[in-house]
């Protein structure tokens, strides 16, 4: 970028933009392990949509980037029921209802701007200050574009606050506005509690996550009416065959997992990782995960966490969101499948682009603000079975005992 052009200009704005967005979404993160690659030129349908790989927990949809609106609708159909007509028995009249969900997706403008300060800007050149601000607002971006996939699929923002959280707790006055779409707490079809425990005010000093809950996480997915579509990775030589779950787990479920499996065990979990994703690299086996009765486990560096005595939202049998407390510390992993989260990215007028980036000279002259300004929105995607029941389609609760270690 020559270091010529003016504060502002259309040429700046376009290529910041872009590059911007670019960077925020190849940034590390759980966000972008979970992320399908773009539609191929022949998925035509796909291609229309703008959508990412439908095999992946989230898929990234860009409807609205060539159209005005704020939000965007996503239809989940239901598979179709009945006996098959045999023989010359006449199908006339008796053809299976074709029955489907509509959930809708707001999107909303969220900003973000760094003030390099009026001796940095007699000391930089504005060319330098671009690439400062973008450095840092791309990491702002990514870490605001994770946060808000984290605590939309799990369905709750938690206790934790660190200090690189910016997504603020529920109890903040502007929580509502910064996630746009309503987090919904998981359903009761896809929530599970570690050891003996039923809910999450049953949990109790005994019941820290292990290996033998994974094998019955497993039976139960393999069990269910209305199962989790698995995870289809490109490359994957046993998509078909082995069907693969992916749960991400805080770093206090590791070490109670790691603490309470055997030597022999934790050497298989590790090897089975290893083993699954040999001859193909992709982001989802990247670092140290294991591997257990084909579930893929990996770390969750930034928890969904509830200390003793703190309210977990949840339904209640009518399907209505309360608050129960928590009987001991609690963390939260997040078990997903394929389509578990929309990310819904819109045009910005400004730039025609999904992120836009504004500068502007300040205090007469002396300094020089930059933006970037997104147009997105994340929720969990949800659907109604043939029976009615609302269900998350692709991602399960995996609530456990975790204190500090």
């Amino acid at each position: 970028m020559p270091t010529d052009i003016p504060p502002n200009s259309p040429l700046a704005r376009k290529l910041f933009s872009v590059a911007t967005f670019a960077q925020a979404q190849r940034q590390p993160g759980f966000r972008k392990n979970l992320t399908g690659t773009a539609p191929m030129q022949n998925a035509a349908e796909r291609k229309l949509k703008g959508q990412t790989t439908p095999g992946l927990p989230f898929i990234r949809v860009t409807d609205l980037a060539k159209t005005a609106g704020n939000s965007v609708t996503v239809d989940l159909f239901n598979i179709i029921q009945g006996k098959p007509i045999m023989g010359d028995r006449k199908v006339a009249g008796k053809g299976m209802s074709l029955t489907s969900s509509t959930q809708e997706i707001t999107i909303n403008q969220a900003r973000a701007m760094v003030d390099p300060g009026g001796r940095m800007t007699q000391q930089r050149t504005l060319h330098n200050l671009r690439t400062l601000a973008q450095a840092n607002l791309s990491g702002y971006a990514s870490r605001l574009e994770d946060q808000l996939c984290l605590v939309h699929s799990g369905g709750s923002r938690g206790y934790d606050n660190g200090a690189d959280w910016v997504v603020p707790l529920a109890s903040d006055p502007d929580f509502n506005d910064i996630v746009v779409n309503t987090v919904n707490p998981p359903t009761p079809n896809r929530r599970v509690f570690a050891g003996n425990a039923t809910t999450v005010s049953g949990l109790a000093t005994t019941d820290q996550l292990s290996l033998s809950d994974i094998d019955r996480i497993r039976a139960q997915i393999d069990e269910m009416v209305f199962p989790m579509q698995p995870i289809e990775i490109p490359g994957d030589p046993a998509n078909q065959e082995n069907p693969l779950y992916c749960l991400y787990v805080t770093s206090r479920q590791w070490h109670w997992l790691q603490t309470n499996t055997g030597a022999g065990n934790w050497r298989t979990f590790l090897s089975n990782a290893y083993e699954r994703s040999r001859g193909f690299q992709v982001p989802l086996f990247m670092g140290t995960p294991g591997m257990w009765n084909g579930i893929l486990i990996k770390k969750l560096f930034r928890p969904i966490r509830f200390p003793a005595g703190s309210l977990v939202q949840e339904y209640n049998a009518s399907m209505v969101s309360t608050g129960v407390a928590a009987a001991v510390d609690v963390d939260r992993g997040l078990l997903f499948g394929a389509q578990a989260l929309a990310m819904v990215y819109g045009r910005h007028q400004q730039s025609d682009y999904f992120y836009s980036w504004n500068e502007e000279m300040t205090d007469h002259g002396n300094t020089i603000e930059i933006s970037i300004a997104m147009m997105a929105g994340k929720s969990k995607l949800r659907f109604k079975d043939v029976t009615g029941t609302v269900t998350d389609n692709g991602v399960m609760t995996v609530d456990s005992y975790a204190p500090a270690p």
